[in-house]
């Protein structure tokens, strides 16, 4: 899961960003203003945007609405010091999964953006199954065939980004772009994907599970049960 810090204290977006990756193995970028988080969203895929309202060189609404418009499927936590119902509302009825106001304590911005991924991805399960797979979401634990795997964080990210988007072909960039920064040299990203795909791969097999995850040559990858 890749997400989006749009804050434009730099020390708070420096905290939920650790916070996340300890917390979560989350991929994180930040964006301190307006015009930078414009250029992230056109650049990136994200799951979900942790969107500050106001920015100094805009409003982060403009950014929410932007998002609707072009319809995509991100998951947004509006963020601000603002506490009077109109913007809460406005905010909500353009489109944004939930709203929470400073000051806030990180796990419940944590709890809250989890609730926001389970119901855009996984219908608010906190527990998935995909034939032998079982995922247990809160706790990060994944089992095939009631046998728990010992997975590295990028290994349990890849395995949630694949059972989310479930037969369907995901490209090399997407991957690149939802779990590696963008100043990877793109060979040494495309050899890091095959490398942890092949792990992840070797150990769901090593318990009894099928090989899931196809290589679509020329493409990417599909996570498929048939």
């Amino acid at each position: 899961m890749r997400i989006l810090i749009v804050e434009d204290e730099k020390k708070l977006a420096q905290s939920i960003l650790d916070y996340l990756k300890k917390e979560e193995s989350l991929e994180c970028d930040m964006a301190f203003t307006y015009q930078e988080a414009f250029r992230r969203i056109l650049d990136f895929e994200y799951d979900c945007i942790i969107l500050d309202i106001t920015l100094p060189d805009g409003n982060g609404l403009h950014i929410l609405s932007q998002l609707k418009e072009d319809k995509q499927n991100t998951g947004v936590l509006i963020v601000s010091a603002r506490n009077s119902l109109e913007n809460k509302i406005e905010g909500l009825d353009l489109g944004a999964d939930d709203y929470i106001t400073k000051p806030f304590h990180l796990t419940e911005l944590n709890a809250r953006l989890k609730s926001i991924l389970r119901r855009r991805n996984f219908n608010g399960n906190t527990v998935i199954h995909f034939d032998s797979i079982t995922i247990r979401v809160n706790e990060h634990l994944v089992y095939v065939n009631d046998q728990l795997l010992n997975l590295t964080p990028k290994e349990y990210s890849l395995l949630m980004y694949f059972v989310s988007n479930k037969e369907r072909v995901v490209s090399k960039e997407s991957l690149i772009d939802h779990f590696w920064d963008s100043d990877y040299d793109q060979s040494a990203s495309n050899d890091l994907i095959y490398a942890h795909v092949k792990n992840l791969r070797h150990k769901i097999m090593e318990k009894g599970g099928k090989d899931y995850i196809r290589t679509v040559y020329g493409i990417g990858y599909k996570l498929s049960d048939q």
